[in-house]
């Protein structure tokens, strides 16, 4: 397994990639659900949402946590609650290894995510710029305003 050393500065934002297992496209079709486990992560883990834009398989998002060890756990709590009232029927399909099944997991989530510690300012709006502009590279609209799952609609509604 690889060695994976995480950066933790407090003070810092960091951007965060977390896809689900083999892609299932389930978030969508579950936003109400992926709410609330983010709800249940900032009932235990105080951090402020940056950017975030939601795909039916995966979303990234811009966090700045009160202290840089917790973001890890955010994600972890994320996925917990995600994972424990998610839909049997949105994941029954999906064969996953042995070892992930003597581990009691559900196909639900990859194991690991991306992080990237933010530099600076122009590090912070090139991810933001990659964030609201995901839907678009994956062809779900041609113009970010059109995509109601993300926090452009309130960062630059009067933009």
């Amino acid at each position: 397994m690889a060695n994976y050393k995480r950066i933790f500065l407090d003070g810092y934002s960091y951007y965060l990639t977390v896809v689900t297992y083999r892609r299932n496209p389930i978030l969508i079709e579950n936003i109400e659900l992926l709410r609330e486990s983010f709800l249940y992560s900032k009932q235990k883990y105080q951090f402020t949402i940056e950017a975030i834009i939601v795909l039916p398989d995966h979303f990234h998002m811009i966090i700045t946590p009160n202290y840089a060890k917790d973001y890890p756990n955010i994600i972890k709590a994320i996925k917990f609650y995600f994972s424990k009232h998610c839909n049997e029927k949105y994941y029954k399909h999906i064969q996953q290894s042995l070892s992930r099944n003597k581990r009691g997991m559900k196909p639900i989530w990859q194991k690991r995510y991306y992080e990237h510690t933010i530099r600076d300012e122009k590090d912070m709006k090139e991810k933001i710029e990659y964030i609201y502009n995901n839907p678009i590279k994956h062809g779900y609209v041609s113009n970010i305003k059109d995509w109601i799952y993300s926090s452009y609609q309130y960062l630059y509604s009067n933009a």
